[in-house]
């Protein structure tokens, strides 16, 4: 297993559609370790594939549930392993701080649905599904939207996206700068098309 680098934004794969996922092999699988284990060495409580910049429909889940009354043991979901996910229904409201790895340091409340029915694969192909709620609910509907090229900052409305992204760059400035002076040098060096 190895620990993979988490994209950051404005990385273009953070804002692309992931493909079905159709081969369910021993690549499938070691990245699916990966992903564990990258999630995990940053604490992570989801982690979809395209933060590390595989463009295919799955990501990671390990939700806190809370303490156990008698032990006091944190209680886990386990790792759960989401390929080709799809939501079959949602119901209710809830408001959450949520935060994202590919946006470090940005905590922003986000309207989603309190309960869902997610349908999947696992790391097998064979079908699953659950209903979720609270916690379990809102991160899978934030590690969906990754998959469907969509961040946790698009859900906000117009004046908390701009005042968040603002807070963001500020406190992101030198990466940015780096990133964006890259992806401007990869643009200069391709061929240049005439009409």
């Amino acid at each position: 297993m190895a620990v993979l680098a988490i994209l950051t934004f404005p990385d273009e794969a953070l804002r692309k559609r992931c493909s079905e996922v159709t081969r369910f092999d021993a690549e499938l699988h070691k990245m699916l370790d990966d992903l564990a284990q990258t999630m995990q060495s940053q604490e992570g409580i989801g982690l979809a594939a395209n933060q590390v910049g595989d463009l295919r429909r799955m990501f990671l889940m390990d939700v806190p549930l809370g303490k156990d009354d008698k032990t006091g043991e944190e209680l886990r979901t386990g790792l759960l392993e989401i390929i080709n996910p799809r939501i079959a229904s949602k119901r209710g409201e809830v408001r959450f701080e949520e935060g994202c790895l590919s946006f470090p340091g940005i905590y922003e409340n986000v309207i989603r649905a309190n309960e869902v029915e997610l349908h999947w694969q696992n790391r097998a192909g064979e079908p699953m599904q659950a209903k979720m709620q609270g916690l379990v609910a809102i991160c899978a509907q934030h590690e969906f939207d990754h998959l469907e090229g969509i961040t946790f900052v698009e859900r906000l409305s117009p004046l908390k996206r701009r005042l968040a992204m603002r807070e963001y760059e500020r406190a992101n400035r030198e990466a940015i700068g780096d990133k964006q002076f890259r992806a401007k040098a990869r643009q200069r060096r391709q061929p240049q098309q005439i009409s």
